[in-house]
């Protein structure tokens, strides 16, 4: 049995390694019904960041993503990639729980993206191999909410494979559909 995870200078201990199943990630994707990847993503809880792991692959024709969550830590999470490659989807929404700025971040080995406090964030692997992210520091679950997430079923738009082509389309239960920002 594995104790301890090595990654880079950080050593978890495996108490701290959490696995997202299929079934969690139902509640967030374009189709609940297609298809998907069996343990989407992990995260790996250290003393000072956190390390996300997300699995290649397509849950229908969407590719595999976390959950989402909006920040309200009032301080910026930096985030940075580690290996892989993929998307980084931030979103800010009005009072109201309707999108009103969406960005589209390309990652990349060495890629630092810093998210300020109240937008939503969302990783998508991509690519054919392991998306790893770190991010600077440890939240407790009183500063991220993913109930607007949920509630929408998604963010303002889902990340598609549309023959072979990284595509965007609107998620149908927003009103409002966003300018796209990419970066």
């Amino acid at each position: 049995m594995i104790k301890y995870v090595k990654c880079g200078r950080v050593e978890l201990s495996t108490n701290m390694i959490i696995t997202k199943t299929l079934k969690e990630l139902k509640p967030v994707l374009m189709d609940p019904s297609a298809p998907g990847v069996k343990e989407p993503f992990f995260i790996l809880e250290g003393k000072e960041q956190v390390i996300f792991i997300v699995s290649p692959g397509l849950n229908g024709n969407e590719f595999n993503k976390t959950l989402g969550d909006f920040y309200l830590y009032q301080a910026m999470q930096v985030f940075t990639v580690a290996f892989g490659q993929g998307v980084l989807l931030m979103q800010r929404n009005d009072e109201s729980g309707e999108a009103k700025e969406f960005k589209f971040v390309n990652l990349y080995p060495g890629r630092s993206i810093a998210v300020p406090s109240g937008w939503a964030v969302c990783l998508v692997n991509t690519g054919k191999n392991y998306l790893m992210v770190v991010r600077n520091s440890i939240l407790s679950d009183k500063y991220l909410d993913s109930k607007p997430i949920t509630e929408k079923q998604g963010l303002a738009y889902y990340v598609i494979d549309k023959k072979g082509d990284i595509s965007l389309t609107k998620n149908p239960n927003y009103r409002v559909s966003p300018q796209i920002t990419t970066e």
